[in-house]
């Protein structure tokens, strides 16, 4: 199996059999998973951020570490395998979003990230039918293509499927 390594901000699509997207210690991060059902394509992206405002030059040169900019630019690179929305057979699922290094919950990045990946998806008429959210554990989550098999690993637990 090819693993395509998915860093911060980055997002993948593949409908090559025996390739697999992975994001590796996604902690208040959110993986924004998309398998499309007619195609055979999978595509996710690893956001960091819920808004771009932060940071409009970040968001232009990587628009996939942001929530508001980074499902649009998922959506339009599944395009090229021939995903379209408009055509159904899109499943999302979602995993991340922990609350890892703010102990008191002031800054709530990961509860925070959930909530604006899902407005953006209800934008596109979209919602997760899954999803493996918050708590305090960092994860790894690896997406087969074709297939759209879903793997989460932390440490000190045995590996399950979403």
């Amino acid at each position: 199996m090819k693993t395509i390594l998915l860093g911060v901000g980055d997002l993948g699509v593949t409908n090559k059999p025996g390739e697999e997207l992975q994001a590796q210690s996604l902690g208040a991060g959110v993986a924004v998973i998309v398998a499309d059902s007619r195609t055979g394509c999978i595509g996710m992206d690893h956001i960091a951020l819920p808004d771009s405002t932060v940071s409009l030059r970040r968001a232009e040169e990587k628009p996939g570490y942001f929530a508001d900019t980074g499902i649009a630019a998922l959506l339009e690179a599944m395009k090229v395998f021939g995903s379209n929305i408009s055509e159904g057979g899109m499943i999302v699922k979602l995993v991340g979003g922990a609350n890892v290094m703010d102990p008191n919950s002031t800054f709530n990045i990961g509860r925070r990230n959930v909530q604006a990946v899902k407005e953006v998806l209800w934008k596109y008429g979209l919602g997760p039918v899954a999803e493996d959210v918050g708590g305090r554990v960092n994860r790894t989550v690896t997406v087969e293509s074709i297939t759209g098999k879903i793997r989460i690993s932390a440490p000190g637990r045995e590996a399950w499927e979403l």
